[in-house]
């Protein structure tokens, strides 16, 4: 099983979220437990305090260290300390991608601590966290989204999480490259068609379709990502034909 385990002031927005798709499925069949602890629980005063003025001056509060350090080292002890690997949720952290997924799962259990107000102190930063990560280069009013965003990501990875196995192997960014279109029922609403290629019953041509589309969604969205790619002799074909399909006169 994998744990995680939520550092929050907002213990009721990990309840939701653990209530609903595919992670309350994940959770029910006892593929993953996920927890939420409060820090106001480890406030040294009965008023629960978990922040102060930041030293130096400057707007808004920061979280201190004793709630904070007290939270974690109890979601340490909820399961085999030596297997728990926290991670610290701020703008500050590392850009969290889908190669980063696999590392973090590989941990029992993840500890997730999500700061708010202006951050938490840098002690606990330096002492009691193994990693740091941003979901992006914008601010949230907390840690809880990316945190919750992390747990997304793995729990889908997990084997028996997702009714079909390879949902997961065909998402974006898996083999570095953008998905390819879906389609479903009606065949044609309000005159537009699905590509013929789909219904046609040829997977081979549909397996071509669908990598060719990747690379050109991929190539126009994102060419940074197509740029790093390990592209094969037959992923160079398939964008040099199109570029000759595109090409005036082309038939």
């Amino acid at each position: 099983m994998h744990h995680f385990t939520v550092i929050t002031l907002f213990p009721e927005l990990v309840e939701a979220y653990r209530a609903v798709g595919i992670v309350r499925r994940a959770c029910e069949s006892g593929l993953v437990d996920i927890a939420a602890l409060n820090p106001r629980s480890f406030a040294p005063d009965r008023r629960g305090t978990v922040d102060d003025a930041p030293y130096g001056g400057g707007p808004g509060m920061v979280m201190s260290v004793p709630p904070l350090r007290a939270a974690i080292r109890a979601a340490r002890a909820r399961h085999d300390a030596a297997d728990a690997h926290v991670a610290y949720l701020s703008p500050q952290g590392r850009r969290f991608e889908q190669g980063d997924v696999a590392g973090l799962a590989a941990h029992g259990h993840l500890v997730l601590v999500a700061g708010r107000y202006e951050g938490i102190d840098e002690r606990v930063i330096a002492h009691d966290v193994d990693s740091e990560w941003s979901i992006g280069d914008f601010v949230v009013s907390g840690g809880e989204l990316p945190a919750l965003v992390l747990i997304d990501a793995i729990v889908r990875t997990l084997p028996g999480a997702l009714g079909d196995a390879g949902s997961a192997a065909a998402d974006s960014f898996v083999d570095g490259l953008l998905d390819y279109p879906h389609y479903t029922r009606p065949e044609v609403y309000e005159g537009e068609a699905v590509p013929a290629v789909l219904l046609s019953g040829d997977h081979a041509a549909i397996a071509r379709w669908r990598r060719r589309s990747q690379l050109l969604r991929t190539r126009a969205r994102r060419p940074d990502l197509l740029a790093a790619a390990q592209l094969s002799a037959g992923d160079l074909a398939l964008l040099a034909q199109a570029d000759e399909d595109e090409e005036p006169g082309a038939d």
